[in-house]
C-alpha cells in the first residue's frame, strides 16, 4: 500500500538573506558575481547593488553546497563549483552582450579558472589566495577528513580580522571549515594556475593589507603568473578579507565600476 503523503511544509533549504539575486538592466554589460569559500551570495549584494546602480545588468549566484548547510557542502565537490560559474555565464549572456566576472576569495579562483575558457570580456579578483597556507595535512586530507568533518577556522576571536562590526554581525557562512571542502580548494588552485598563463582578458586584483586570512603575497603571485599585459592592482587598507562587505567597500566598488567602464571603451 502506498503511504500517505506528508502534510508537513518542507522548508526553505536557503538561509535567509543568503539567496542568489539577479538585477536586470538596459546596458550591454552584464556582471557575475561569485561569493567566497564557505560563504554566501549575501557578501556580494551590497556590491551587486552597486553595480545595479551603474546600470550594469548584475547576477549574483550561489556555489553548490553553500548557503544551506555545512554538510551540504561536505558532499560538494570543485567540478561543482566551477559549473555554478559556468551556469551562471550561460544564463547571463543571454540577456547581454559582454559578460564580466567578478569573484571574493575562493570565488577569484574559480573566476579566473574559468575565464581560460569561457569567452567573459573582463575579471576582477578579490581577496583571492595563490596557495593555501603551507600544512603537511594536506597531503592526507582526504583520510583525515572522513574521521575529522570540520575543522575550526583559525584560532582568533571570530569577527576580530572585521573593521566594520556591524557588517561582521549580518555576515553568513558557514563557521566551520568542512575538510573534504578544503581538500578541493587545494585541486582547484592546481587549477588555477595552469589557467592564469593562458588568460589574455583585462584583470584588476584587489586585495586589503590588513587581510590576515590570505597567504601574505598572493596578489603578487597572481599578478605575476598572468598571461595578460592588461593588468593591474589595487591595495586597500582598513578592510578585512571580506573586502565587498567590510568598511572599505565602496572602494572596491567604484574600481570595479571604472574598470568595467574603461574596458567597455576599448
Amino acid at each position: 500500500m502506498a503511504s500517505r503523503p506528508s502534510n508537513k511544509k518542507p522548508m526553505a533549504q536557503i538561509i535567509p538573506t543568503a539567496e542568489p539575486f539577479f538585477f536586470p538592466a538596459s546596458t550591454e554589460a552584464g556582471i557575475l558575481l561569485v561569493h567566497g569559500f564557505t560563504g554566501a551570495p549575501k557578501e556580494m549584494r551590497w556590491m551587486g547593488e552597486y553595480l545595479h546602480q551603474q546600470g550594469f545588468t548584475v547576477l549574483g549566484i550561489r556555489l553548490s553546497g553553500h548557503a544551506t548547510c555545512p554538510e551540504d557542502m561536505i558532499r560538494s565537490s570543485y567540478t561543482d563549483w566551477l559549473a555554478s560559474v559556468e551556469d551562471g555565464y550561460h544564463l547571463l549572456s543571454g540577456v547581454v552582450k559582454s559578460v564580466y566576472v567578478m569573484g571574493l576569495s575562493m570565488g577569484g579562483v574559480l573566476t579566473l579558472t574559468t575565464s581560460a575558457y569561457l569567452p567573459v570580456k573582463g575579471l576582477v579578483v578579490m581577496s583571492t589566495p595563490y596557495a593555501l597556507p603551507p600544512d603537511p595535512r594536506l597531503r592526507h586530507i582526504e583520510w583525515i577528513s572522513k574521521m575529522i568533518p570540520f575543522m575550526p577556522k583559525g584560532d582568533e576571536e571570530p569577527g576580530s580580522g572585521w573593521f566594520d562590526k556591524q557588517a561582521w554581525k549580518e555576515h553568513v557562512s558557514y563557521p566551520q571549515n568542512p575538510l573534504h571542502a578544503v581538500g578541493e580548494l587545494n585541486k582547484l588552485l592546481g587549477l588555477m594556475h595552469a589557467a592564469l598563463p593562458q588568460i589574455q582578458k583585462p584583470v584588476l586584483l584587489i586585495h586589503s593589507r590588513d587581510d590576515n586570512y590570505v597567504v601574505k603575497d598572493s596578489l603578487q603571485q597572481i599578478y605575476d603568473h598572468l598571461g595578460t599585459p592588461d593588468k593591474q592592482a589595487l591595495w586597500i587598507e582598513g578592510s578585512g578579507h571580506v573586502i565587498t562587505r567590510d568598511a572599505q567597500r565602496t572602494i572596491v566598488f567604484k574600481a570595479a565600476a571604472d574598470f568595467v567602464h574603461r574596458v567597455e571603451a576599448q
